[in-house]
């Protein structure tokens, strides 16, 4: 009887074969080349600076200890351990990247001694550059700076009086008498932990999780925010093909990967393990029990008690543009064993700036760093909202928000210019002072210079083509969906009217502004001609039956029917004309 790895039996046993090791000794390669690997020099500073803030949370938790009236030896005696999670824990962390870390701690220690009393022990270290506590977040924490790392702190506190050093937090009754911003924060750290004890093979599983992440990187759908895949569902999709083929290299992974997402039959779940029950009263993910986890689109779920879904932004938009980019994984991994195709091409930038015609602008501005800062979060975790509205207009294919926004200071010398730039509209003498960033440093208000601080997020739209027996042309009128969307964000709980702006427009892609190209050229205004390409009644092409071959006579679970076609996004598919609301 062969080992069963998660909720299915493998769908097959078989070791890598020639042509196998091969694509997969490449694609190790193209991973070096596309520096996705740190130095030996980067991973002995983290370990350096990890060791640090082990001791620093020890000393912590004793000065905690001894101010609530302890004796020295129990204040030594409390303990305290961090638990490193996310890409770092899982060991997949890029070049620079941050370490999410855990703090455990006692029960006599507070949230408020978090950062009453931890954040200032951090800003009195001299290799501490950074040090800010949000302590109003949704999970509490602290972003650090340590020597060159950035290292975000989270902070749980449990139920006990000590914290020994060979603490696991595996048992699930550790959870017992936590309040839920203890439990969120203990979750990212469960959820790691179970993912590399779920996989049969943590090499395999790493180098293939490296190439999934850069991929989602550069195709720009790595994003839980903005409706798409975040670093934990990504990790999570890659392990659940590792359990379905236990012997094969990473190479052979990311082709399965590819073909058997593609085929998947969403909302099907991707579980690593059964869903498991506990002992708290918490609500643990249940389409059977509960209407808006039935409503979950790609459902993917966390295997450490309490289960909930990590994809529960996705929608109908993101969902099909993910689709699209399995599919041309798929189409890609085919080349590639052909020999015909480099791994590189896998990992070229996304084309989302170049792909529409229209497109959603929102610009949040403010008057300071700090304030803007958190306006423009608010904003941006409130696209997803607009996005929902949008898909429900009448001719609107699909509403493809990008995963980040671009931030610019601008630098004013009147109220006029200040109103401009606000409205993201600086004149170009406005755009070159900005530019000097030396020749105004210290001067502000007083010296009656003015800065502006913008952030413009955006939406590509794809619109149905023209009705072919009338040929009129389609006028959408976007005007509630964006007034709707600009009620919601003013209605953040620290919005200062007046001084957090926010505008609404819609532009064509001729006038898309150059930093969104990142120093990469514009795309060509050339007109391009609708790719066609042969599709049968279930939307697939002729080349499609033979790449699923590759999965080995298909997944065991529900495999996909590809499904409608795709929208088409080619700037001859979409609208002439559309109007948003008036910006305000």
């Amino acid at each position: 009887v062969c080992r069963q790895w998660g909720v299915t039996p493998p769908i097959s046993l078989a070791e890598p074969t020639e042509d196998e090791k091969r694509v997969d000794e490449a694609l190790v390669k193209e991973l070096h080349s596309q520096n996705t690997f740190e130095s030996d020099q980067e991973s002995r500073t983290r370990e350096k600076v990890l060791a640090l803030v082990q001791s620093l949370v020890k000393e912590f938790v004793r000065r905690v200890s001894l101010r609530n009236g302890m004796s020295e030896s129990l204040a030594q005696a409390a303990g305290g351990k961090i638990f490193t999670f996310g890409s770092y824990r899982l060991g997949v962390n890029q070049p620079g990247a941050d370490i999410d870390t855990l703090c455990v701690v006692p029960k006599h220690v507070s949230r408020e001694d978090f950062f009453d009393v931890f954040e200032p022990l951090l800003k009195s270290r001299e290799e501490v550059t950074v040090c800010a506590g949000v302590p109003d977040a949704y999970v509490p924490i602290i972003k650090t700076t340590i020597s060159g790392i950035e290292i975000d702190f989270l902070v749980a506190r449990l139920a006990l009086a000590t914290i020994p050093d060979d603490l696991e937090l595996l048992d699930n009754n550790l959870l017992k008498n936590l309040d839920e911003r203890c439990v969120r924060s203990l979750n990212g750290s469960r959820v790691t932990d179970e993912i590399l004890r779920v996989v049969p093979n943590v090499h395999v599983f790493r180098n293939s999780l490296r190439c999934i992440k850069l991929w989602a990187q550069r195709r720009a759908i790595y994003s839980n925010v903005n409706g798409f895949l975040g670093g934990v569902a990504w990790a999570m999709l890659v392990a659940r093909i590792c359990q379905l083929y236990p012997k094969e290299n990473g190479g052979a992974i990311i082709t399965k990967f590819f073909t058997i997402l593609y085929q998947w039959k969403w909302p099907h779940p991707v579980l690593l393990k059964e869903i498991e029950d506990g002992p708290l009263k918490v609500r643990v993910w249940n389409p059977k029990i509960y209407p808006s986890d039935r409503a979950h689109r790609m459902p993917i779920i966390t295997p450490a008690y309490p289960s909930m879904c990590s994809t529960h932004n996705v929608g109908p938009s993101t969902q099909e543009v993910m689709r699209l980019e399995f599919k041309r994984g798929m189409d890609i991994l085919d080349g590639i064993h052909k020999g015909t195709t480099p791994w590189s091409t896998l990992f070229e930038k996304h084309e989302f700036f170049g792909k529409y015609k229209h497109y959603i602008q929102i610009v949040a501005s403010g008057q300071t760093a700090e304030s803007h800062k958190k306006w423009s979060g608010a904003v941006e975790s409130k696209i997803r909202q607009l996005v929902n509205k949008l898909e429900l207009v009448d001719g609107i294919e699909l509403a493809h928000p990008f995963v980040k926004g671009f931030g610019e200071v601008f630098v004013c010398l009147n109220d006029e210019e200040v109103q401009a730039a606000a409205e993201y509209n600086p004149s170009n003498e406005v755009r070159e002072r900005s530019k000097k960033v030396e020749e105004y440093e210290g001067k502000d208000e007083k010296d009656g210079v003015h800065r502006v601080f913008v952030s413009t997020f955006y939406i590509g739209l794809a619109i149905q083509p023209r009705n072919p027996e009338t040929n009129e042309k389609r006028t959408l009128n976007l005007t509630y969906p964006t007034n709707e969307f600009m009620k919601l964000t003013k209605l953040w709980d620290q919005f200062v009217d007046g001084e957090m702006k926010i505008f609404v427009k819609n532009i064509k892609s001729a006038s898309l502004p150059d930093v969104v190209f990142e120093g990469g050229q514009r795309a060509s205004k050339k007109k391009k001609k609708r790719q066609s390409t042969a599709v049968d009644e279930t939307g697939e092409t002729a080349n499609d039956a033979n790449k699923r071959q590759r999965a080995d006579n298909g997944p065991t679970e529900p495999a996909q029917p590809a499904g409608v076609a795709a929208a088409d996004a080619a700037p001859t598919a979409l609208a002439e004309t559309a109007t948003a609301a008036p910006s305000t």
